[in-house]
């Protein structure tokens, strides 16, 4: 499967905890990456200093679900149910 052209889901709903160009810290869930252009196109692909998280995701059915509303809140419920979750023991 292939990348949905404007989409750009990926690059929005999860958190990467690795530097990117122009975003030198982690870049939090729902906040767009920096790389992404205004046609939702990675401007860093294919490019070693894309990250390798970036680089191993694969497009899947699933994840890509219909159009890029139901791919954002997928990945947007995915990145909620694999959070860390902070201990309630102090």
């Amino acid at each position: 499967m292939s990348c949905r052209p404007g989409c750009g889901a990926c690059c929005i709903a999860p958190s990467i905890s690795s530097a990117i160009p122009g975003m030198p810290q982690e870049k939090p869930a729902g906040v767009r990456c920096v790389q992404l252009d205004e046609a939702n196109a990675c401007r860093i692909f294919g490019q070693p200093e894309r990250p390798v998280v970036c680089r191993q995701l694969m497009p899947s059915v699933e994840m890509c679900g219909a159009d890029p509303p139901a791919a954002l809140a997928w990945l947007t419920l995915l990145e909620q149910a694999t959070a860390p979750r902070l201990s309630s023991r102090t």
